[in-house]
């Protein structure tokens, strides 16, 4: 750790991390912008303003004072509804999955995480949206690398039981935490460590069922193996950025529904909403992710999927469907790491954390377990009370003795 002096850059981190502008940061701490704006770019605050800053942020002041060690560089992120969310909601998510990634360096060092396990994959799918010939032949090409990852992870054609525990299980980095901007629902990222890739996939949680949650890492797996990552998504055009969307979807679908199982299923009542109701339970997936699917594997007509939508809407089912419930990510692979370094002794959570700020990763507990999607209090340092009673000089046999005699 280098504590030379303060480290603007960290400041407008730590503003990003928190979702904040420089206008709210000044109404915050009554420190006006462009002396904030000033602190960003290199002037420097004296103690007492950085106090105020770190108190604002919710940011141990050593935090602004320290260089950051770790070696990950952070490529792309891809946001679902990249429209419509904010640039503040999408720059603060990123910042807080990169501190995963720096995290997930440092722990590396001490346990091995499952090793990235993707089959090499070539999608040259279509951006024209009004080429039918086109659009069917990407389909058909989606639809051969859902199968390709199922065989490749030795998945079959049944429902997938934890799809959360699949990923992880071939080396992608799941985590889940709350966000006040209801219109992310997921994104993904990759990172370099070490010279290799480490794909990270973060859900969005708080009242979303089962079948949207795995929908949404589908999603991203998607994005995952047809997507580049080497460029800028702010330099795409929307078109291209809606494209690259219908194609996560596309996958999503075809992964979590493969063609010929799914098919043998749903032939029996295709246009039965109830029988989709009893489907639901067991591919985990939404009605009306079912119904979409269905349409698109031609077991329902055009006019019976717009008549199902049009039920599925009267019905109240659009944002609230029947069976469900908030569903929470278990117990991710961090959690697994840090109980399998407490449970040996290499470990305690005290010493973790001064490990974490060795390398410039200094937050407080409570943000570190929200973001690696920990139980709570599993980082609560115990704090062993000074000992201000001591023990006389140990009885010899003298004073045994002497003991003895008086008791007598």
């Amino acid at each position: 750790m280098n504590n030379n002096g303060f480290r603007g850059e960290r400041l407008k981190s730590a503003r990003l991390f928190r979702g904040m502008t420089l206008s709210e940061l000044a109404e915050k701490t009554e420190i006006s912008k462009q002396s904030i704006s000033q602190y960003e770019n290199g002037s420097k605050p004296d103690i007492q303003r950085v106090m105020i800053l770190a108190h604002a942020l919710g940011f141990p002041p050593e935090y602004f004072l320290q260089e950051d060690s770790c070696k990950t560089v952070t490529e792309v992120t891809y946001f679902r509804s990249l429209a419509t969310a904010t640039k503040m909601s999408r720059t603060s998510q990123s910042i807080k999955l990169e501190y995963v990634a720096k995290m997930f360096e440092i722990l590396s060092q001490y346990v091995e995480f499952p090793k990235l396990n993707l089959p090499d994959i070539e999608f040259v799918g279509s951006d024209d949206e009004f080429d039918d010939a086109g659009q069917k032949a990407m389909q058909d090409e989606i639809e051969g690398i859902a199968q390709t990852v199922r065989e490749h992870w030795n998945l079959g054609q049944a429902p997938i039981g934890n799809l959360q525990l699949t990923l992880e299980e071939n080396g992608i980095i799941v985590t889940g935490f709350d966000t006040n901007d209801s219109k992310i629902d997921a994104f993904s990222q990759r990172t370099l460590v070490d010279n290799g890739n480490v794909f990270f996939i973060a859900v969005a949680q708080g009242e979303k069922p089962k079948g949207r949650i795995f929908f949404d890492m589908a999603h991203e797996l998607g994005h995952i193996l047809l997507h580049p990552w080497s460029e800028s998504l702010d330099l795409i055009s929307k078109e291209d950025f809606k494209m690259r969307e219908t194609q996560a979807n596309m996958f999503a679908s075809a992964f979590l529904l493969p063609k010929e199982s799914f098919l043998r299923e749903l032939r029996a009542y295709p246009t039965d909403l109830n029988y989709y109701r009893m489907l639901k339970k067991r591919w985990n997936c939404s009605i009306q992710a079912m119904i979409y699917r269905a349409h698109q594997l031609e077991a329902i007509t055009d006019n019976q999927y717009q008549y199902m939508m049009r039920q599925v809407s009267k019905k109240g089912w659009r944002t609230n469907e029947p069976d469900d419930t908030p569903y929470y990510l278990d117990e991710n692979i961090f959690q697994g790491a840090i109980d399998v370094l407490f449970e040996a002794g290499y470990l305690t959570p005290t010493t973790l954390l001064r490990l974490f700020k060795k390398y410039g990763v200094t937050l407080y507990p409570s943000d570190i377990e929200a973001l690696l999607h920990l139980r709570e209090d599993t980082l609560k340092e115990e704090t062993a009370l000074p000992r201000i009673i001591q023990l006389k000089q140990p009885m010899t046999e003298e004073t045994n003795a002497e003991t003895e005699s008086e008791d007598q």
